[in-house]
């Protein structure tokens, strides 16, 4: 065996205390499953780097670790070389032993080997990882939602909500609005009309509200709204169960255009006077284009007294990206919860085996 392949002089006292740390977090694990895995492979990632980094161990060191603690524990999945080296950038990622237990550790191993693969900024990684503990993604919606962009298109939608609602409202008001909307799920051509996408939008709803974000309750769509003894109806109403209010949604297949802005604020105004309850907030009204000038969309919402955003719809993205996303019955199962992963797990690993 070469020189640089015989392990260093304390390499077995290495061994030794992680097999120890191992089969004391197994005991453990019965409690807080995911929390102790995660906050566990982080201690190693910290082991191995610390080693490379201060006392110069080569990388190679880490395919002897990998097999040495794979015949330790034969029965675990968790410890093949490449695991391994996703431990050891976990703990360069996140230095700080308290972020992972507050944050990192409170989603999946393997959410979190995305992260590392897919989002290099780190406040971008904190952002994902906030949202897939608060909307239960699983690993296949947190990939759809990086690949789609969601960080860069959140809050990105023309709005007057500063002007329109109180600072508190206003704040929880841009979280749920983003630019563009991906409807890429929808196969319309060019010459769709507004009620073609209102139809089908009703027709892939599980789809839509996850585009939408967690929060969304679908009142109706074409709803009916009577006043002065005529009918309108709405393209789509939903009520927000965070922000306690109703949420029109105005469709257009074309570019936006001023008088939009007028029509959404009598739709608005319907609502709040013939839906809206007492303790309910004010409405807001979401007028989704195919595309907008945004300087004419800003100007034609100055002076709008009623909450309102402007926003476009993107469909026909990529078929690679399209082919990711699940179908109706995954999505029914995986919103439910996130889905822990366990040493043991059979979801298919990001490592080798």
């Amino acid at each position: 065996m070469g020189k640089e392949l015989l392990p260093p002089s304390d390499y077995s006292e290495l061994l030794q205390s992680l097999k120890e740390r191992i089969r004391n977090s197994q005991l453990r694990a019965s409690l807080s499953v995911n929390r102790e895995i995660v906050l566990l492979y982080w201690q190693i990632g910290r082991e191995i780097l610390f080693r490379q980094q201060v006392q110069g161990w080569g990388a190679k060191i880490i395919e002897q670790l990998g097999k040495d603690l794979q015949k330790a524990f034969p029965a675990l999945k968790g410890f093949s070389p490449r695991n391994l080296k996703y431990m050891r950038a976990f703990a360069e990622a996140y230095p700080e032993e308290q972020f992972v237990q507050q944050l990192a550790a409170q989603i999946p191993w393997f959410h979190n080997c995305v992260l590392l693969d897919k989002v290099k900024n780190s406040k971008e990684r904190i952002w994902y990882i906030q949202q897939t503990i608060g909307q239960g993604w699983s690993r296949n919606i947190l990939v759809i939602q990086i690949e789609s962009q969601l960080y860069q298109r959140q809050g990105q939608a023309v709005t007057n909500f500063e002007q329109t609602l109180p600072p508190l409202q206003s704040d929880l008001a841009h979280q749920i609005v983003k630019d563009p909307y991906c409807l890429d799920f929808l196969t319309l051509g060019k010459d769709a009309q507004e009620r073609d996408l209102e139809e089908a939008l009703v027709k892939h709803i599980r789809d839509f509200l996850l585009e939408l974000g967690v929060g969304f309750a679908f009142v109706g769509s074409q709803y009916r709204l009577e006043v002065g003894e005529e009918d309108f109806y709405i393209d789509l109403l939903f009520y927000h169960l965070k922000l306690r209010c109703y949420v029109v949604i105005d469709l257009k297949m074309g570019e936006f255009k001023p008088e939009f802005s007028g029509k959404m604020n009598f739709y608005i105004s319907a609502v709040d006077d013939l839906l809206k309850h007492g303790d309910d907030q004010p409405t807001i009204g979401i007028i989704l284009c195919r595309s907008k000038n945004r300087a004419i969309a800003e100007y034609a919402l100055r002076g709008i007294q009623k909450p309102m955003s402007v926003a476009t719809h993107q469909m026909g993205l990529p078929s690679a990206f399209a082919s990711k996303l699940p179908t109706i019955e995954q999505l029914e199962a995986e919103m439910n919860a996130i889905v822990g992963s366990t040493l043991h797990s059979s979801e298919p690993p990001l490592e080798d085996s």
